[in-house]
This record gives structure tokens, C-alpha cells and sequence, in this order.
């Protein structure tokens, strides 16, 4: 199974005008915590503050963080309004109830200057279509959906001005042919580490096998597993979300999101009995590699989102005409929608992105007004 890194915060209901205040207790209640575990540190610590070098990269990385729901997750930046973090921060995971989407806040450079951003869409009820992600509803049991937990989001104010990080596209091949170079390093914040202060933890082991347990045990419990990355960089709460960094001579480069923490279960013997206990066993943490999502964030940089509900409606129409929507003429955009958008781009072998993106609207309407004559193109 898969143990998610996103912290579950205690925080009161609060009104419009201590939203402010709220903020930043959501993540001071973590840090005044008396007890706190890391999620997955193997062998001894080896998190440290950013060295020197690195310190610039506090400026294009921040939380991600929810006060309603009360969890946060780091997040980076990826372009000037855009942001990168794992599906689950946003979406939760199978079986949870949908988030309200204007309760989310971006926070770059949270210890020092908390540059503060929602997702665009926010106040017209239209955030879902500033979102791309692997998946929705993420199952954290096999077959475990880790490679589809990546997210990018478009933000209300361009926050992520003072620089981005750069994906690079590599298979986990790759990756782990550079971490035995010792290249390969992650950027992070975690609610037990120094305040809130973002965390480097050092050049870290990718691989196919870990703890005795062969890649083809692990292989089987994932979906898509060919696009995993299993590794031990040094991880605690709210580090789902972080970049998987390659050290390159032009700086450093996303290869990966860090996601989660893979557990497997054993049953507990006595003698020949099998006891109703088990024993559960870190094997590693979990990303998935820049290969599988690379292509979706250059289609979701240049996508013009639909902006109001009447361009919605109008797409939702000529989807039920064509057939690939059976939902409401509604003008929102919902994972029915999504799916009927990319059950499109596939039949008319277009990019499948599942956005509800101008470029699909004008398909839409030439396809549409060959089915029916009175209604032209527009």
C-alpha cells in the first residue's frame, strides 16, 4: 500500500477576515506538535539545511495547502503562474470526497517571504479547469496509481516570479543510472524539520529493488510501473509534492515528484499459524519520473482554458451530440467531462489532455457542424 505525505493539520473554522492568520497556523500547529514521526527516513537523517549554493531554489518552491481540509504539501514552481505537486494534494485519493477547490493556497518561499496565491478560477467557480492531473480519484492500494500522482496548476496571481524549475524528461532508467552518480537529490519542506525551513535531503538511491524485495513483488502492485521512481531520499510530512532533482553544470532539473511512501504488509507466523497480525515494512519512497507527465505540462503551458460557463455549456452540447457525454448541460467542468474531452482527443487523434481548452471547442464545432448543417461553425 501507499502511505501519502500530506499533513493533517488542526485547525479551527475561521472567517473571511482570519483567513490570513489561518495560514500560517496551519502550519505552526504542526511544528508545536510533541511528538512528530518522519514518514520515511532510512538509516540515519541525512536531511540538512539548503547548502549555500542551493538557497536561491527557496524562491521557486513553496506549500501547497488546504484549511479547510487542513493538509499541506510542497509545490514548485514550474512556470510564472504555475505550479507542480502530487494529484493527491489536490484531489485526495479513491473514495475520499472531492475538494472545494477555492480553498486551496499556494505559499512560495513560505519560511521567509509567504508569497501568496489561489488557483485561478477561484472566485468564478471555474479552478478545475486551471488543473491538469494524472488522475482524480488515486487508488493507494494495488494496482497502486503512484506514476498518475503528478499535478500542475494554474495560479490567480504570478507569484512565482523570482524563478522556475526546468523538467527535464527522463525514464527512471535514467534516473537511477544518474543516482548512482550521485546526482540525483530532492528539495523539500516537512512539518518536523527546522520550522517550516525547506530541507535538502542529500544525494539519494534510486532503484528497482529494495529492503530483499525483488522489482518484479513491487512491479506487480503498481499501475504503469515503468514510469516509478523508487528511492530513499529522506522524506517527512508534507514533502509529497517535491521535486525529484538531477544536479546538472546548467543547475538543477525536475526529473521526478516525489509522491509517497511504499508499505508492504506481512502476516506474522507462530509456528505454522498464521497470527491476525501483521507487520508492515517501509520498502521505499515512491515518485513518478518526468517522462509521464513532461508532454501534458507543455500542452497545459500553451492551453487557452475555456473561461466562462456559456463557452462550457456550449462544449458540453456538441460532447452529447457527438456522443461522448451523457452528464448534465451544466456549464461546469468535472471528471465526466474530462473523460468524455478525452475519449475526443483520442477518436480525432488530437493531444489527450482532457482540458476543456479552446482548441477542443473549435474541433468540437467543425465536427458538429459537418453532423449538422444548420448549425455553422462559429
Amino acid at each position: 500500500m501507499l502511505v501519502t505525505g500530506g499533513v493533517i493539520a488542526q485547525l479551527p473554522q475561521v472567517s473571511a477576515a482570519g483567513v490570513i492568520r489561518a495560514r500560517d497556523n496551519i502550519l505552526a500547529s504542526q511544528s508545536n506538535q510533541s511528538l512528530i514521526v518522519p514518514v520515511a527516513v532510512f538509516g540515519t537523517d541525512d536531511r540538512t539545511v539548503l547548502p549555500p549554493n542551493l538557497k536561491p531554489l527557496r524562491e521557486s518552491l513553496g506549500v501547497l495547502f488546504n484549511i479547510r481540509l487542513r493538509t499541506v504539501c510542497t509545490a514548485f514552481c514550474v512556470a510564472h503562474d504555475i505550479i507542480g505537486t502530487a494529484a493527491h494534494c489536490l484531489y485526495r485519493t479513491k473514495g475520499e470526497k472531492a475538494p472545494k477547490f477555492a480553498d486551496y493556497w499556494f505559499a512560495r518561499n513560505y519560511d521567509a517571504i509567504r508569497d501568496y496565491s489561489r488557483i485561478a478560477g477561484f472566485n468564478t467557480g471555474t479552478s478545475a479547469q486551471n488543473i491538469i492531473a494524472g488522475s482524480a480519484s488515486l487508488s493507494t492500494t494495488p494496482p497502486i496509481d503512484a506514476t498518475r500522482d503528478w499535478a500542475f496548476v494554474r495560479l490567480a496571481t504570478p507569484v512565482c516570479n523570482k524563478g522556475v524549475f526546468e523538467i527535464r524528461a527522463m525514464p527512471p532508467e535514467k534516473i537511477i543510472e544518474e543516482s548512482k552518480a550521485r546526482h540525483i537529490y530532492q528539495i523539500s519542506y516537512h512539518k518536523d524539520f527546522k520550522q517550516w525551513q525547506p530541507a535538502f535531503s542529500q544525494p539519494c538511491a534510486v532503484d528497482r529493488s529494495f529492503s530483499g524485495v525483488s522489482w518484479t513483488t513491487i512491479a506487480a502492485d503498481f499501475a504503469a510501473a515503468d514510469k516509478l521512481v523508487l528511492h530513499t531520499c529522506d522524506t517527512g510530512g508534507a514533502s509529497s509534492g517535491s521535486p525529484l532533482l538531477l544536479d546538472t553544470e546548467q543547475g538543477p532539473k525536475v526529473v521526478g515528484i516525489n509522491v509517497s511512501t511504499y508499505v508492504q504488509s506481512r502476516k506474522l507466523m507462530r509456528g505454522s499459524v498464521v497470527s491476525d497480525t501483521s507487520k508492515t515494512e517501509v520498502i521505499a519512497n515512491t515518485g513518478v519520473a518526468s517522462i509521464a507527465f513532461a508532454e501534458q505540462l507543455a500542452a497545459f503551458r500553451s492551453a487557452r482554458v475555456l473561461a466562462g460557463a456559456g463557452a462550457l455549456r456550449e462544449m458540453q452540447e456538441r460532447l452529447k451530440r457527438l456522443g461522448y457525454y451523457s452528464g448534465p448541460i451544466d456549464g461546469t467542468y468535472g471528471q465526466a467531462m474530462q473523460v468524455a474531452i478525452v475519449s475526443f482527443q483520442a477518436q480525432a487523434k488530437l493531444f489527450e489532455t482532457g482540458l476543456a481548452s479552446e482548441d477542443v471547442l473549435t474541433h468540437l464545432r467543425l465536427l458538429t457542424a459537418r453532423s449538422d448543417p444548420a448549425s455553422p461553425p462559429r
